[in-house]
């Protein structure tokens, strides 16, 4: 006879069900976004609040949902989410000579009403798009299936309200 089908379920069940629960209990089940903080200096850190305080409540028809953890540095609308992180480094491709001159077909410059911005094509088949010209960088990603260029549109009035133009540092 088998007497591991016969030990009580608080020997072997137990432990394995509030431990399940546990984790449960800690994961999130909402579909809620997250996204990592920027830890930018003091003079980007206050450019970066002044932003949040004009965002715009919906982007690409999507209401404000802010990613966790809460910080002024991000910004989220929808699901899945347009993400936006203000005060992020530099991208390399920023930089790169190939975008600059329109020979890399991951990373192309332009521009949307007033705002530039450098475009990266990701992995996921969304896109990365961050603030060129601007004295903070400010980094919107745009999930594959939400429209990339509605978003920009909404966020460009509020860009160019709280970032002045310039170089970052």
């Amino acid at each position: 006879m088998n007497s591991f089908r016969h030990r009580p379920l608080s020997v072997i069940g137990l432990p394995a069900l509030v431990l399940l629960i546990t984790a449960a209990g800690c994961s999130s089940a909402d579909g809620s976004a997250s996204a990592a903080v920027p830890s930018p200096g003091a003079k980007t850190a206050k450019l970066c609040q002044n932003l949040d305080e004009v965002l715009p409540a919906e982007v690409d028809g999507a209401g404000r949902e802010d990613p966790s953890p809460a910080s002024a540095l991000t910004a989220g609308w929808g699901d899945p989410a347009i993400i936006l992180r203000c005060g992020v480094v530099r991208p390399p491709k920023m930089v790169d000579p190939k975008v600059a001159e329109g020979r890399d077909a991951d990373a192309v410059a332009g521009g949307v009403n007033g705002v530039n911005w450098l475009m990266e094509h990701e992995d996921d088949g969304g896109y990365r798009f961050t603030t060129a010209s601007r004295q903070a960088y400010v980094e919107v990603t745009v999930p594959e299936g939400r429209d990339s260029s509605g978003a920009l549109i909404d966020l460009a009035s509020a860009v160019k309200k709280a970032i002045p133009e310039g170089i970052a540092d």
